[in-house]
């Protein structure tokens, strides 16, 4: 085996990685300032963005729950990787060849995650295979029926499970995949003579993260002598959550960043149909209602936009109305209006675009109704309203609804339609809708309002760390060494050496920004070739390291990049400015308790005043 990465590999990797990009694969981002963007933070819940990315530095901090770091830990936190494996993931992503101390190539990787996410697309490439041969001409002529010709089948990476027991398994056996990787992966199960394949005699379809790598399968059954259920999915495993999952996201992801919307539909072949007929914003879960784990997922890629559309379709049956209002209970979680969509005659969409044509599956989404009434007419839609006894228990049960709207400036307007609706006095409707109790929301009270600047409170419960940028005190003077020292650690260079050194023994009242301003002057001079932050963190002690990506990461409160190094260079020097008129101050005060002023020591003050007088200036004109 060969050993381990050379470090000059390493930085090389971090330095032509684009972290925006890199992150922008899990997280929709916007502009946060110069050189600054964010977004919701993939690693907690949160319902306003506090997230930063700085592209240039190749760093990201979230001001919510403090995970920070370069593009190799996010790779190791968001794909639980180990070190090495991120940075060989990181190099195949920008074609860099790696080289090991020992002289060696490619290791293989040692993390169990990284082997099953290998056997996955070894499954991948073997059922893509398989849909070609004879045996799945009945797959591929029941997808032909269904509108999707082995192109659309090829963009979506359909493939096709033989009948046989062992075809998968041995082929993954052939390279080298034991049978507790295939059973962990949930390729296999486990018989009396061994492992057996999972899938069987199904068309078959892969499911992605967002980053494209299999986590598991779906797949649908072709047979009558097939007993097991219609649709079979790979069960949970150390790589596949259903619940954190939704199918066609890979593909989707684009779409539903750039347009500010998401479909969610209720099966692969939905997704596949609303993709071939325009609406790439597709996605479906797995197995699973929707809930708050794949809300997380969707905003998280979406963003939190106000004006953004999530859109669900739901089948006309029982089912499909408890699946509205599941979604409905959960609806608050979003900042984007939701809606519902129903096709004609209850049809799903890939029914109806094989039926009706693409424009008719583009059409349902432009009629769709907000879910907030979608679910108040599903709550009194079994009552007699023609009984006084129905239209009570319809008051009862409709009233929490429109208590809890999230927008409240809607209530007074959807209480006069409910009271039309029900055929009540509006009187007695709104006197039901006040004593409503709000009705509740799963995960409504975990969502924390987190801040997304560095002077926004935060409670020290949600920070457990000894410094942060929330915990300063909001003072002037403060706020200048806070600011100064955020720009000696992004623009060293427009700085310069000179003024940089001389900031670097500037007095600094806050202690944890003293730590910060000890570690710059250690690690000066700031242009060597090895990476400037990196090394001011490493001078630090631990504790401060998380505390000092805040700093670098945090935006600067100037939004003109021609002025950015103007405005970096007048903050320091106001800093030592600062420290100027300090001292003319305390000389002026010595000055004034001498008394005489023909008194030798006041001449030396005088002449020290002077040269104060004279350093100021040039401070001001060098700046």
């Amino acid at each position: 085996m060969a050993g381990r990465i050379k470090a000059s590999d390493v930085e090389e990797v971090k330095r032509r990685t684009n972290i925006a990009e890199l992150v922008s694969d899990h997280v929709a981002l916007k502009t946060g300032g110069i050189d600054s963007m964010k977004g919701l933070c993939p690693f907690h819940d949160e319902r306003s963005p506090s997230f930063h990315v700085r592209p240039s530095l190749g760093y990201y901090h979230c001001f919510g729950c403090g995970e920070s770091g370069d593009a190799i830990s996010f790779l190791q936190r968001m794909d639980h990787l180990s070190f090495s494996e991120a940075v060989e993931r990181l190099a195949a992503r920008i074609q860099f060849t790696l080289s090991y101390e020992e002289g060696g190539e490619r290791r293989e990787p040692s993390s169990n995650r990284a082997r099953l996410f290998a056997a996955n697309e070894a499954a991948v490439t073997y059922y893509r295979e398989q849909l070609g041969g004879s045996e799945a001409s009945v797959a591929r002529d029941f997808l032909e029926q269904r509108g999707f010709p082995r192109a659309a089948c090829d963009r979506f990476g359909v493939g096709y499970a033989p009948r046989g027991w062992q075809g998968l398994t041995d082929h993954l056996s052939s390279l080298g995949y034991t049978a507790e990787e295939q059973l962990q992966a949930g390729l296999a199960g486990q018989g009396q003579r061994g492992v057996y394949d999972r899938f069987r005699g199904r068309i078959i379809w892969p499911i992605r993260d967002t980053s494209g790598q299999t986590l598991g399968f779906g797949a649908r059954k072709l047979y009558d002598d097939d007993d097991g259920p219609k649709y079979l999915n790979t069960p949970e495993t150390p790589i596949y959550q259903k619940s954190r999952v939704l199918y066609g996201l890979d593909q989707a992801k684009r779409a539903v960043s750039r347009e500010k919307r998401v479909v969610v539909v209720e099966g692969y072949t939905d997704v596949m149909a609303c993709h071939l007929a325009g609406e790439e914003s597709a996605v479906a879960t797995c197995g699973t209602a929707f809930g708050k784990d794949h809300i997380s997922v969707i905003r998280r890629v979406m963003g939190d936009d106000s004006s953004a559309e999530v859109i669900f379709t739901f089948d006309p049956d029982e089912a499909g109305q408890k699946a509205a209002l599941r979604a409905f209970s959960d609806e608050k979680l979003f900042r984007a209006h939701t809606y519902v969509a129903v096709a004609p005659d209850g049809l799903d969409p890939a029914d109806l675009r094989l039926h009706r044509g693409d424009e008719a599956v583009r059409e349902m989404f432009e009629r769709k109704q907000p879910l907030f009434e979608f679910a108040l007419r599903q709550a009194i839609s079994k009552f007699d309203l023609n009984s006084v006894e129905g239209r009570v228990s319809a008051l009862r049960a409709a009233a929490p609804i429109v208590s809890g709207l999230k927008d409240r400036a809607l209530q007074p307007g959807y209480t006069r339609e409910l009271a039309r609706m029900l055929g009540l006095e509006l009187s007695e409707v709104r006197a039901a809708v006040r004593g409503a109790p709000r009705q509740p929301h799963s995960g409504a009270t975990s969502a924390h309002h987190t801040p997304s600047s560095p002077d926004a409170p935060m409670a020290a419960q949600e920070r457990p760390v000894q410094a942060a940028l929330s915990q300063l005190p909001s003072t002037p003077t403060v706020r200048l060494e806070r600011d100064a020292l955020m720009a000696m650690l992004q623009l060293p260079e427009a700085i310069g050496p000179e003024l940089l050194a001389q900031a670097a023994t500037a007095e600094v009242t806050e202690d944890s920004l003293r730590v910060v301003r000890d570690a710059i002057g250690a690690t000066l001079p700031f242009d060597t070739d090895e990476p400037w932050l990196a090394r001011v963190a490493s001078e630090a002690p631990p504790v401060f390291r998380e505390f000092i990506h805040e700093l670098a990461v945090a935006p600067l409160p100037q939004n003109n990049p021609a002025l950015l190094g103007a405005y970096a260079r007048e903050i320091v020097v106001s800093l030592l400015d600062r420290d100027l008129l300090s001292l003319k101050a305390e000389l002026v005060a010595r000055m004034q308790r001498l008394g005489d002023p023909s008194d030798p020591a006041s001449r030396v003050i005088q002449e020290q005043l002077a040269s104060l007088e004279l350093a100021r200036r040039s401070l001001r004109s060098g700046s």
